[in-house]
């Protein structure tokens, strides 16, 4: 599976102008189930997202996890995390896991990331999506389990 991690101070996804999704300080997170993926990989990618450290401490430095600031999450599904730019300049998706699977894998992850002890809002699998958000820092990361 594939991640893309941004620190937010807020977020939200709505779809048809309905708000379905929110975040305050935490993270909005951009999530691709892999051909190949299972529920290790989602578990997996649900602890080293609640333990990475990319939270400030006191002394300004990027110590504390989502946990240690109590901090929420925002959790999109984004097939395109799987693009294959290698050839020509339409991207190719038949790495991304097929559908059915990447929503079971998805909502795993969620559920994981809520099992490790962050409260967790999704947007809805394979709607078209506006996505929101005020990137604190700016800081962002990719992660693959």
């Amino acid at each position: 599976m594939r991640a893309v991690l941004q620190r937010v101070t807020s977020a939200k996804v709505e779809v048809a102008g309905e708000q379905v999704g929110q975040c305050g300080r935490g993270l909005m997170i951009l999530v691709c189930a892999m051909q190949g993926d299972s529920e290790a990989n989602a578990e997996k990618l649900a602890a080293r997202t609640a333990r990475l450290r990319i939270f400030e401490d006191e002394a300004g430095k990027m110590n504390r996890s989502i946990r240690d600031v109590e901090g929420s999450a925002l959790v999109v599904s984004q097939f395109t995390l799987a693009a294959d730019t290698s050839r020509g300049n339409r991207p190719g998706f038949s790495a991304a896991a097929p559908p059915e699977e990447g929503r079971r894998l998805y909502e795993h992850f969620a559920r994981a990331l809520t099992a490790e002890g962050v409260p967790v809002e999704t947007g809805r699998f394979a709607a078209d999506m506006q996505v929101s958000l005020t990137n604190d820092g700016p800081i962002t990361i990719w992660l693959e389990a």
